[in-house]
């Protein structure tokens, strides 16, 4: 295991552990998380952890063209049940992120120290959030880092059925230079909307 010092510089992905742990340690400046970014890396800790690194093996993303609209989804749109805007609202949807109930995690990661590292990465215009707004009032979105050609989503939540898979299709469909969109972890909401799972090396060779 490797612990990071004041140093801006992060160890070569291939040394992470089974698990896709790489790092421990250091802070959550905004160049160290640019860089992470670039380097295929993304942090994730408890609120009573340090601040800890990762880099799986198996990656999991969505390519533009093998996103899946399935029929519900098409009759959302198609009905125009919502309005969906960008950078509108970021603080709002971090903090909705936050503090959304989720199935089998008893607090969040995304700690005070994380909401504001990404706020400060919104004012440098490096994040991005995406709202779902429904009768004017917040029901869904996501937000996440721009890497030229690929986003990297960090966290969505939703309201209101469907909010957050409206959010991320609107996404793919008015950002035509999102190739990828990474979704880091693999899970069955991910999957439905045709996550799939590739080697880290393929991940990376895309970010170059």
């Amino acid at each position: 295991m490797h612990f990071l010092t004041s140093a801006l510089e992060f160890p070569p992905t291939a040394a992470a552990n089974r698990h896709g742990l790489l790092a421990i340690g250091a802070d959550l400046s905004p160049e160290r998380l640019q860089l992470a970014y670039q380097s295929g890396i993304f942090p994730w800790f408890n609120p009573d952890e340090p601040i800890l690194w990762w880099s799986p093996a198996q990656r999991a993303v969505i390519f533009r063209d093998e996103i899946k609209v399935r029929k519900s989804m098409r009759n959302v749109f198609n009905r125009q049940m919502f309005t969906i805007t960008y950078n509108r609202a970021f603080e709002a949807v971090i903090e909705n992120c936050a503090a959304i109930p989720r199935k089998g995690q008893i607090d969040t990661w995304i700690t005070p120290e994380m909401k504001r590292a990404y706020l400060h990465l919104h004012e440098l215009g490096v994040a991005l959030s995406v709202e779902v707004w429904q009768d004017n009032h917040l029901v869904g979105g996501l937000y996440g880092i721009v890497q030229k050609r690929i986003f990297c989503g960090e966290s969505m939540f939703s309201k209101v059925s469907n909010a957050s898979k409206a959010a991320l299709i609107q996404l793919i469909r008015d950002f035509s230079q999102f190739e990828l969109i990474d979704c880091q972890i693999m899970n069955p909401h991910l999957e439905s909307l045709g996550a799939r799972l590739i080697p880290r090396k393929e991940f990376e060779t895309f970010l170059r």
